[in-house]
């Protein structure tokens, strides 16, 4: 259980003007606090900002000077390295948005982390928390902010929460019944100084947790010592308590659930997906067949790998969600079928040498795109063929020009999508018209 905050009549700042920091100063509100928000940008930003509220327009440095508040309360977009949120910081007591709703909520919570894979894996826990009756909301990182979930008239008696690094930087007392560890790999080191500080970032999931507690581990993952319970799965070693080769998930010896039969998961990764979200449902005491109900005609969110359509003969699926290298390395590992890789975007500083492996298994010939293509294709040409082109369009009938049948298109683009798109949605979105139209 999280300890309880009473902040009847304190000063609650709010920074951020986004959905989480509105939800947040709601939640304040209610709980009897005077509040205020702040925020780098003008009016037009605090639009939905409760009536109560004290706004704080264009934030600088310099606002520290003066600052008085009993509590920081910090949206997860806002980087908590930044000389701003330092300079704030140092005067006041502050925590995430996630961690000061999880003050006023008293359900159970299942938390979900690691670099890819928590989405899908949020899904499948809501799924069978709400089966289970439990209601089971998806919130946090994906679905809405948990202060929105504690401010519902229904509050539901379990949450599905996925926690982001940028989440757990900000936690306090925030502890899960059950914690999910997917994986891990070098992400967002565009705000990280270190691998490691993103990391220890994300291990604090494993912080509040006893040995009262479970947590639920991808079999060799190096995590130090921890003091929940661990279950492992993988779809690498029987010896995890959770196998899979893909196709059936068996639990210790036992096959409990044929993926390709009873859902639309396809792929080790989701194999993977699916074993952290079953291990961790039955470690929080739900029954194994009102589970495994629960996952039937299950189908993944888009942009994961998702299947647009068979041309010629050959497969195009949209994995835009792989902003990383890790997403990218488990789209090309599960693929059954010679691969044309679609690859690119914005510069997020990363070592792309450690997908030359996993090209040389698999991949015929790789496309790359956007603000990295020439330094791709220049690495990537050491081992396949490459070619570079300006915008995603041209890379989708380049790769078509090239895909034997019996192939796959893949879009796996291994980075952020900000230097040409919205985000990886639209990035998606974008090439799912562009295929559709191909005739």
């Amino acid at each position: 259980m999280n300890e309880t905050l009473n902040i009847s009549g304190k000063h609650i700042a709010v920074f951020g003007a986004g959905r989480s920091g509105v939800a947040a100063a709601a939640l304040a509100l209610r709980e009897g606090a005077k509040v205020s928000m702040w925020d780098q940008g003008n009016m037009e930003v605090f639009k939905n900002v409760p009536a109560d509220v004290e706004i704080h327009t264009n934030l600088t440095i310099s606002d520290a000077e003066n600052f008085v508040a009993d509590i920081i309360v910090l949206s997860p977009g806002i980087d908590t390295y930044s000389p701003l949120v330092q300079a704030f910081s140092a005067k006041t007591f502050l925590m995430g948005e996630t961690e000061f709703a999880s003050r006023f909520y008293k359900g159970g919570i299942i938390g979900i982390t690691g670099t890819n894979g928590k989405t899908t894996t949020t899904e499948l826990v809501a799924r069978i928390l709400k089966g289970a009756g439990k209601g089971g909301t998806p919130c946090g990182n994906y679905g809405m902010p948990l202060s929105e979930v504690v401010l519902a008239s229904d509050v539901p008696s379990a949450v599905s929460l996925e926690l982001s690094s940028f989440q757990l930087e900000t936690i306090h007392t925030l502890h899960p019944n059950v914690s999910i560890w997917l994986n891990f790999a070098p992400d967002h080191m565009d705000r990280y100084p270190t691998v490691e500080a993103y990391k220890n970032a994300k291990l604090r999931i494993f912080e509040n947790q006893t040995a009262d507690d479970t947590a639920i581990v991808r079999y060799g993952e190096e995590l130090g010592k921890i003091a929940p319970k661990a279950l492992t799965f993988s779809t690498e070693s029987r010896d995890a308590d959770f196998y899979s080769d893909g196709k059936t998930i068996i639990h210790r010896g036992n096959a409990i659930l044929d993926l390709e039969v009873k859902t639309a998961l396809r792929g080790l990764h989701n194999a993977e997906n699916a074993m952290a979200a079953i291990a961790a449902c039955l470690a929080y005491g739900i029954e194994k067949e009102v589970i495994m109900h629960a996952l039937e005609g299950y189908a993944p969110p888009p942009h994961r790998c998702e299947l647009v359509r068979t041309l010629d003969g050959v497969e195009y699926l949209n994995d835009s969600k792989a902003t990383n290298l890790h997403a990218l390395q488990c789209a090309i590992r599960s693929q059954s079928r010679p691969v044309v890789l679609i690859a690119g975007g914005k510069d997020k500083g990363l070592d792309y040498s450690e997908v030359i492996p996993y090209l040389q298994k698999q991949v015929l010939e790789v496309i790359t795109f956007g603000e990295i293509a020439h330094s791709l294709a220049y690495l990537f040409g050491t081992v396949v063929p490459c070619s570079t082109f300006t915008t995603l369009e041209q890379a989708i009938h380049q790769a078509r020009s090239v895909a034997p049948r019996g192939s796959t298109i893949l879009l796996s683009p291994g980075t952020s999508s900000f230097d040409q798109f919205k985000g990886y949605e639209h990035r998606g979105n974008v090439f799912r018209e562009i295929v559709q139209q191909l005739h």
